[in-house]
This record gives structure tokens, sequence and C-alpha cells, in this order.
């Protein structure tokens, strides 16, 4: 297969946007997960946390969700 077919193009329209112009043959479940991956960006972009703070919370949310949750899954 020839990826001649496939454009892709990027165009920063000012100083806040950035527009993603692609064919629409790219696989819809791929292209979703690289917009939540881009959506997760700019939420974070200004963030100070650190990612050890982020895995101790997730851990600490995971957690909690087992303790309440186990016996749904555990005879």
């Amino acid at each position: 297969m020839s990826n001649s077919n496939f454009v892709m193009l990027v165009d920063k329209n000012n100083l806040s946007q950035i527009t993603i112009t692609i064919s629409a043959d790219v696989n819809p479940f791929g292209l979703q997960r690289v917009l939540d991956y881009i959506k997760y960006l700019e939420a974070t972009s200004k963030s100070k946390a650190k990612q050890v703070d982020a895995d101790k919370l997730a851990d600490e949310i995971n957690a909690a969700w087992w303790n309440k949750n186990k016996k749904r899954f555990i005879s």
C-alpha cells in the first residue's frame, strides 16, 4: 500500500489554534485515540502537577474503587 494517497496538512492559523487536515481514510478508532491524547495535552499544558503525584492519585482511586467493587468480581 502506497502512502502517496494520504495527505496531512498542519496549519497554524494564529497564536492559539492549529488546524490539522487528514484523509477520510484514517481509522476512526485510532484517530479518536490521537484526539483524546491531544485533549489530555491541552488540559494539562499549564499544570504544575508532577507525574509521580498523578500516579499516586490514580493508585489511590483504583484501590478505593477495587475495595468498593471487588465483591462483584470475586465470589
